[in-house]
């Protein structure tokens, strides 16, 4: 599959668009988050990107990562339904769906402002250092299978 690259302006109006088709009411095809859940959670990986969340991830844990889990994440295949995700996406509070959506929006402005230059060899809190493409996958393939979750 050939991966939008997230650092374009085209590729950001439409997860933009996207994204303005949700409603709080916007119910998912799989999975048990609600809309404003699945927001807050796409959010953490900005959160974690920009040092506004911290989490501390294990040495041992983070070998494991890279060897078993960053292939996954940065190839350019899909995410399959129900994939399991890493404790610190895990959203158990009740949260604001224009809030997030708001966050969103202004978190994939400024990764498309940063560009591919700043993500280029830029370090992965749970995968070490990620080549911008490896980055451009990261952040497509999880918006758009939480997307395709929601129907947009």
């Amino acid at each position: 599959m050939e991966i939008p690259n997230i650092f374009k302006q085209d590729t950001i109006n439409d997860l933009i668009s996207r994204i303005e088709k949700l409603t709080p009411q916007t119910k998912p095809i799989w999975g048990t988050m609600d809309v404003a859940k699945m927001l807050a959670h796409i959010n953490i990986t900005y959160d974690l990107n920009e040092g506004r969340l911290v989490s501390k991830t294990p040495f041992i844990m983070k070998l494991i990562l890279k060897a078993f889990v960053k292939p996954t994440v940065v190839n350019d295949e899909p995410y399959k339904h129900n994939s399991r995700t890493a404790p610190v996406f895990l959203i158990t509070d009740e949260k604001d769906f224009e809030s997030e959506k708001t966050k969103l929006i202004a978190n994939l402005k400024t990764v498309q402002a940063k560009g591919e230059a700043h993500f280029e060899g830029k370090e992965s809190n749970s995968f070490g250092k990620l080549t911008s493409k490896e980055w451009n996958n990261l952040f497509y393939k999880h918006l758009d299978h939480h997307f395709n979750q929601f129907g947009v």
